[in-house]
């Protein structure tokens, strides 16, 4: 997919510019879905443990603690390699599902070239099963990879499709799944209709970047929100429930709340500050005995108390 010229890698994640002169400001909408917490511990330690075990070297490790270290260490990064050619996986796919709908409005494309990148690494098969879907439902697309905005909230993201099918505006999100064990397309998860609706409440979409001039988003008035699962043996779109729409406007609203306080937090400096032990006085600077005349002068007790054993004399430095 085509990168959005306007975004930008941050320490707060992934942020928009109004243009390629002006300075990123609002989050991108999967960073702010992105502050949901989620644990992938149990995922992260299968992968570790599969690699492992498939490991063809296996056998021959188990009389060299060295060469198992080495073994355990490479297992150990399996879930982020898979994660990181899964996410390759779905940057040429989505390439490809742009260029189809740039070719269908005429526009310049490179349909053919990422076909053949999607062949080179044996997945032609996104490609057959997307033409598939794209005639069965005969969709008429729009707008590609469109940048839309958001001021009163505070976000910006790109779409990967706004597109007219049977009559109806749709605004489409592409994921990229595996194969199931019985043939079919991997579930997706909720939080797409999130990315969805935020899409849908956008107020701008951008005409020129490097001018920065944007224009009233028009694709938002009751658009039907399609998230569309893109496996080699089917295809299969699903339809955000418009009953749940607003719970999950709402609950991106929260969510941006919460990136906004992180980065708050973040800006605001160091959270913790070493401590020193305390410096006491030392009990051997004290005079040894006092004279009568200040013994006379001083009560009972009062020796003790302006000591240097005195918490009352206790400083942090």
């Amino acid at each position: 997919m085509t990168a959005p010229l306007l975004a930008h890698a941050t320490d707060y994640g992934r942020m928009y510019a109004r243009s390629t002169t002006e300075q990123f400001s609002v989050p991108s909408i999967t960073t702010v879905i992105g502050q949901q917490a989620h644990s992938l511990d149990g995922w992260f330690s299968y992968m570790g443990a599969s690699s492992l075990a498939a490991d063809p070297e296996l056998p021959a490790l188990l009389g060299s603690p060295a060469r198992i270290r080495q073994a355990v260490n490479k297992a150990s990064k399996a879930a982020e390699v898979y994660r990181d050619q899964a996410a390759a996986r779905g940057d040429r796919v989505h390439n490809y599902c742009e260029q189809v709908a740039l070719r269908a409005l005429g526009r310049p494309h490179r349909m053919q070239e990422c076909r053949d990148e999607l062949a080179s690494h044996g997945e032609q098969a996104f490609a057959a099963r997307f033409d598939e879907w794209w005639e069965l439902y005969r969709v008429e697309p729009l707008a590609p990879e469109i940048t839309v905005w958001n001021k009163t909230v505070g976000y910006a993201g790109t779409l990967d499709l706004v597109a007219r099918i049977n009559g109806r505006i749709c605004l489409i999100d592409y994921k990229t799944k595996g194969t199931t064990r019985d043939g079919t397309v991997k579930a997706l998860d909720d939080k797409v209709v999130m990315q969805l609706v935020a899409g849908m409440k956008a107020e701008e979409s951008l005409v020129d970047p490097v001018a920065g001039e944007w224009e009233p988003w028009k694709f938002g008035a009751n658009p039907m929100l399609l998230a569309v699962a893109i496996g080699e043996t089917e295809v299969r779109p699903q339809r955000a429930n418009p009953d749940v729409l607003k719970h999950h406007w709402w609950k991106f609203c929260a969510l941006r709340r919460v990136w906004e306080m992180s980065a708050d937090v973040t800006a605001a400096g160091q959270a913790l500050m070493p401590v020193p032990p305390p410096s006491f006085v030392s009990p051997s600077l004290e005079p040894a005995s006092p004279s009568l005349e200040s013994a006379s002068l001083v009560p009972a007790g009062a020796g003790t108390r302006d000591s240097g054993s005195s918490l009352h004399s206790t400083k942090l430095a």
